[in-house]
């Protein structure tokens, strides 16, 4: 056998929980502290999103899924626009003092100038040269290449600040530095909150309409997976999952679901000279079955008050249980719930990765990778 793992690059860090999901959870006002809503809130833009849930589960949230994708909010914009287009006019005053949107520049985190806009912060990843020539501060990040070498920069403005406005020093510096040194027209994607902004944007009339953008609605993809082998895990197993082998051939197989791959089919009949690739049983812990399951995918700019939102939806739709197991107190010899779905979204660059299993209970397993 041929050794063809490289060492050379750096490693993934993949962060594991098991956390509780509260009692209560208010959707106007939802704790961003706690997981997984911290999970999402850590990844501010991602460009696939996978739900994946048992057909049971699938039949009772189908009407909610599918529909979610044609909502007016589910849009986003693909604009051509230099950096200092967006200080500028009704786009700086509507979008960034009064309103709330979020943008992302073309380019490769790491390898080329990347700019974006999330929450107010303006952040610039700049490489040497370029830092050098406008003039601002910043501070200098790992790049992955020689030690104790700076080649890459970071700089960040809190736009939505009162000291962040037009004629004032810091503010006519970065003015200065979009007009003479990053002055080159860019590929953006634009996200706005405002839940009246998509109907606007289809008539034309925001700021942004005098770019021309194209207008793109973030539709779901089903995929059925038909007879696939299921660990018949429950409520009950998850403490034994602590150990790192175990808490990673989980994730695996839930990202083998994502890739609809065939080795976790109960037909497949691969050569085991080719894949050695078996569902885990963890240590014959539990039994596999086999269920019909489905694989919801959803494409585009995706913020995670999207993934909130059907987060919230599917755990009300479909995973709710009644308040004695909610709050933990099922009578002894009740039998724990083995009802599951599981999110996974991948970031821009592929740095940034995050998968959740959520259970019937509070009960939520948490996968957070970095590159």
């Amino acid at each position: 056998m041929l050794d063809i793992h490289r060492n050379d690059g750096p490693d993934t860090k993949v962060y594991f929980s098991h956390s509780l999901l509260p009692s209560y959870i208010d959707p106007q006002n939802v704790s961003t502290k706690k997981k997984p809503f911290s999970t999402f809130n850590a990844q501010p833009f991602s460009h696939t999103l996978d739900l994946i849930l048992p057909e049971e589960i699938y039949d009772i949230v189908k009407g909610h899924v599918e529909g979610a994708g044609a909502a007016a909010k589910d849009v986003y914009a693909r604009v051509y626009m230099k950096l200092g287009e967006v200080l500028q006019g009704d786009f700086f005053s509507e979008y960034i003092k009064k309103g709330n949107i979020m943008m992302l520049s073309e380019g490769r985190p790491l390898v080329d100038n990347v700019f974006s806009l999330y929450g107010g912060i303006l952040r610039l990843e700049l490489d040497r040269p370029t830092y050098e020539r406008c003039g601002l501060q910043g501070k200098p990040i790992e790049d992955g290449g020689k030690r104790h070498q700076k080649n890459r920069w970071v700089i960040e403005y809190n736009l939505r600040e009162p000291s962040m406005t037009h004629g004032k020093k810091g503010f006519s510096r970065l003015e200065w530095a979009c007009k003479n040194v990053l002055d080159q027209s860019l590929v953006w994607l634009f996200y706005n909150f405002n839940p009246s902004a998509p109907e606007s944007l289809r008539a034309g009339t925001e700021p942004i309409s005098v770019h021309h953008p194209t207008i793109l609605a973030i539709d779901p993809t089903i995929t059925k997976l038909p007879r696939t082998l299921i660990p018949a895990l429950t409520t009950s197993d998850l403490s034994a999952l602590y150990d790192a082998e175990d808490a990673l051939a989980l994730h695996e197989y839930i990202g083998m679901l994502c890739l609809n791959s065939p080795r976790v089919s109960a037909d497949d009949s691969i050569d085991p000279h080719l894949s050695r690739y078996e569902v885990p049983t963890f240590n014959g812990l539990v039994k596999l079955a086999t269920k019909d399951m489905f694989r919801v995918r959803w494409r585009g700019f995706i913020p995670p008050q999207f993934v909130r939102e059907l987060f919230l939806l599917v755990r009300t739709v479909a995973l709710k249980v009644g308040r004695e197991k909610a709050t933990g107190e099922e009578k002894e010899g009740d039998e724990r719930d083995g009802r599951w779905v599981a999110w996974s979204a991948t970031s821009f660059g592929g740095a940034r990765e995050w998968t959740v299993m959520q259970w019937a209970e509070r009960e939520t397993l948490s996968w957070e990778c970095e590159g």
